[in-house]
């Protein structure tokens, strides 16, 4: 029997991919008719790129992708906070890179359909009811725009892959609820713009309560030399706060929030000059979920969202779901397609995750920015009179700790799958 993965984005995919890798059967099953290119930008920190080197995406992601050269934190005034080189800058021998992640999505789809055929890609088969049977599990589907049956299916295992609103994990966890708003709303945009800084750089402005975030996601200038600029402007209310939280991928109201950064002109960044170019923005209430103590029931596991929801902080949500994929595979190829595998992929990643989704609580590497406006919310000439040399190393090197991407640590690690040849049998 297969494996069967429950949702088509980037940590189902990559699983499907590293399977197929090792020579194990699996299929994908994703609730929307079709699979397309959507979202804004996101980050692919070197511990992930890594894995997807190792399967061979290497040219794709070089294509599409910019190669980060360094992040930078700023205050709300524009002054510099701490800078840090990123990918191959810092030493690493993997490239992080900021990619529109809806082309990542693409990447991942185009080479599991070449590569699993696309008939072990199934659209249109959103999960509702699995059981455990001899031998494995039995999941039932169904298609969400008719309400029609799309089948049963049976197979060794059964991942969820399916995100912040995971069916699996829902039928899991009945009483969970909703995701947890922390009163943090995100609105998100690309905006065609001139390049700033190295035209590679990842910046970081602002506090907790007010915060901008851009970095750019293509290589080259269009016909009118600008770059595609990925863009996330934050804003902290009370808890109590009567937003709208119920829609999670809301067209924005750039009039909303853009008074808010309208003073945000700086040398080198016209905040508002981006916000109110930008052709479509999205507003995202900031949501995770709490750890839970346990992810595999039987033949059943968690993974990426569906697993460790986490705040946006680090970059770390989609780099995390490939590791997760990599373990598993890793496990499967260890154990066969088991429990125990299942089990041992567990004791590993859940812990390292529950660490990273409690910290992202407190904003990660992110932090800096809120000490130096607590300290010094006028001003600063520069910015060791705020904080010292040895607190800013301290967080950024705790951070890269925590979510398993220091340099030397990394570099000097193994693959996570190291044999990537089919099993015997």
């Amino acid at each position: 029997m297969t494996v069967l993965i429950a949702g088509g984005g980037i940590g189902g995919l990559t699983l499907a991919l590293s399977l197929h890798q090792i020579g194990v059967p699996c299929r994908v099953f994703e609730s929307v008719p079709e699979l397309k290119p959507l979202g804004v930008g996101i980050n692919v920190l070197p511990h992930a790129v890594r894995e997807l080197i190792e399967l061979g995406l290497h040219d794709e992601l070089d294509k599409h992708g910019v190669r980060t050269k360094e992040l930078a934190y700023f205050s709300k005034h524009g002054k510099p906070i701490w800078n840090e080189p990123r990918g191959l800058d810092a030493g690493y021998k993997w490239p992080q890179f900021s990619i529109h992640r809806g082309i990542l999505q693409q990447i991942l789809l185009d080479a599991a359909i070449e590569r699993l055929g696309r008939d072990n890609i199934l659209t249109s088969h959103h999960l509702t009811h699995f059981k455990e049977i001899d031998g494995g599990v039995r999941a039932d589907f169904v298609n969400k725009t008719t309400g029609n049956n799309a089948g049963i299916h049976d197979g060794k295992l059964l991942i969820a892959a399916d995100g912040i609103h995971s069916a699996i994990r829902t039928k899991l966890y009945p009483d969970e609820g909703p995701p947890i708003w922390n009163g943090r709303i995100l609105w998100r945009g690309i905006t065609p713009s001139s390049a700033f800084l190295s035209g590679r750089t990842m910046i970081m402005a602002g506090h907790q309560v007010l915060k901008f975030v851009c970095y750019p996601i293509s290589k080259e200038p269009d016909a009118n030399g600008q770059y595609q600029i990925n863009w996330i402007a934050e804003r902290e209310f009370d808890r109590t706060h009567a937003w709208r939280r119920e829609d999670y991928n809301r067209a924005a109201k750039i009039d909303e929030f853009l008074p808010w950064f309208e003073d945000w002109r700086f040398d080198w960044l016209d905040v508002p000059g981006l916000i109110k170019n930008c052709p479509h923005a999205y507003e995202y209430p900031l949501v995770d979920r709490d750890p839970v103590n346990r992810w595999t029931f039987g033949p059943v596991t968690l993974m990426g969202d569906a697993a460790h929801p986490m705040y946006p902080i680090g970059s770390n949500g989609a780099s995390q779901a490939i590791l997760d994929a990599r373990t598993i595979t890793r496990e499967i190829l260890k154990h066969g397609e088991t429990i125990a595998a299942l089990e041992a992929y567990e004791a590993e990643r859940r812990p390292a995750t529950t660490d990273l989704v409690m910290l992202n609580r407190k904003n990660g590497p992110e932090q800096v920015m809120q000490l130096v406006e607590e300290r010094a919310p006028g001003g600063f000439n520069v910015v060791t009179d705020v904080l010292s040399q040895q607190e800013l190393e301290d967080i950024a090197n705790n951070y890269k700790r925590v979510a398993g991407f220091q340099v030397e640590a990394l570099n000097a690690k193994p693959p996570i799958v190291s044999m990537p040849h089919p099993r015997a049998g």
